[in-house]
């Protein structure tokens, strides 16, 4: 079973993704899987914020709520190409990986292939870290300043974007080797880690929020 050329993964079933993972194929695999936990994760931060848009006990939150929803969301929308982003890179990393090296031309042209390959195979990964980032600021924002019954919601949310940063992280790890630049390697390998030990912070911060179950005070404009 494989992703026929063009397909989105995101066209595809539950039960149709889930078996491309877990099936031999080379993709899918743990880029894109992180990818989708992000997506959930944000699709929860944005259900949280539209149960307490239009309740009055939160409406002098309006403005984080409104805010914090429409990042989420932007935010599902893009983990989601992500996945699709990273199935490809990987793919033409693999492609890349089996090209002849039998004659000193065509070493040099795998090993530019690799390397070209390796890159975008570090690239999407690491923009899904980036973007759990960006979405886990928001959770955090959201935290004390939303609809309390649903603040497991906010915290399985936030729990999604942190593995899925986490997941992601070791896709760029993973890569890393395959470059002929260390200096390139070195550089998305410091982020990767500094982005990921920033989210663990944050969501660390939502759940003690969650956990003390009272409302914080509006954001300072």
């Amino acid at each position: 079973m494989e992703v026929a050329a063009g397909d989105r993964l995101s066209d595809l079933t539950l039960e149709t993704f889930t078996s491309l993972l877990a099936s031999e194929a080379a993709v899918p695999g743990g880029g894109s899987a992180s990818a989708v936990a992000g997506a959930l994760g944000s699709a929860l931060i944005a259900m949280v914020a539209a149960l307490s848009r239009n309740r009055p006990k939160y409406e002098r939150y309006r403005e984080t709520l409104e805010r914090v929803e429409q990042a989420a969301e932007n935010g599902r929308q893009r983990f989601l190409a992500l996945a699709d982003e990273d199935a490809v890179a990987y793919g033409r990393f693999m492609e890349a990986r089996r090209l002849p090296r039998d004659t000193e031309a065509q070493a040099t042209a795998r090993d530019a292939a690799v390397d070209e390959a390796a890159r975008a195979s570090i690239a999407a990964p690491l923009a899904i870290v980036r973007l759990c980032e960006q979405v886990v600021v928001e959770a955090q924002a959201l935290a004390g300043r939303s609809n309390l019954n649903a603040a497991s919601d906010l915290e399985v949310g936030t729990l999604l974007l942190e593995a899925a940063a986490r997941g992601a992280a070791a896709n760029v790890l993973i890569n890393v080797p395959a470059l002929s630049d260390a200096a390139f390697g070195g550089a998305a390998t410091a982020e990767a880690d500094g982005l990921v030990r920033s989210i663990q912070q944050m969501a660390e911060r939502v759940r003690e929020t969650v956990a003390g179950g009272d409302l914080r005070d509006p954001e300072e404009a």
